[in-house]
């Protein structure tokens, strides 16, 4: 009983979804999955630089610890924190020079669309 019924649900749920498809058209879809992957670009482009900046402010705070105690916190740990978080600060813009340099001025379509300031409004 419970495979008839898992087997009507998933039918039924493939011709909605084969109508929801037919109705909107491919064009639609397509255009808005590049809307969505370009607004998760822009998340993880944030989320690079909130965790950069953390990382850095906290490589600053093992060096000020490093110096009252150096034998509690190696030095080799806020060197690796403020190495990380440049990578992080920079990597946003390292991804959008490789797609240039990779795809060329053309290849913008669901990419790194690049890199805003906050509050700035971006054309889509």
């Amino acid at each position: 009983m419970k495979k008839v019924v898992l087997v009507l649900l998933s039918l039924t749920c493939l011709l909605l979804g084969t109508a929801v498809f037919a109705i909107s058209g491919i064009g639609s879809v397509a255009e808005t999955a590049t809307t969505n992957l370009r607004n998760v670009a822009n998340l993880i482009t944030a989320a690079s630089y909130v965790a950069g900046m953390a990382f850095a402010v906290g490589g600053i705070v093992k060096f000020k610890a490093h110096k009252d105690n150096p034998t509690q916190i190696p030095i080799g740990t806020p060197i690796a924190l403020v190495f990380v978080g440049v990578a992080l600060i920079f990597a946003p813009t390292i991804f959008k020079v490789t797609g240039q340099t990779l795809f060329g001025a053309s290849g913008t379509v669901a990419g790194v669309s690049g890199v805003a300031s906050f509050g700035a409004k971006q054309a889509q």
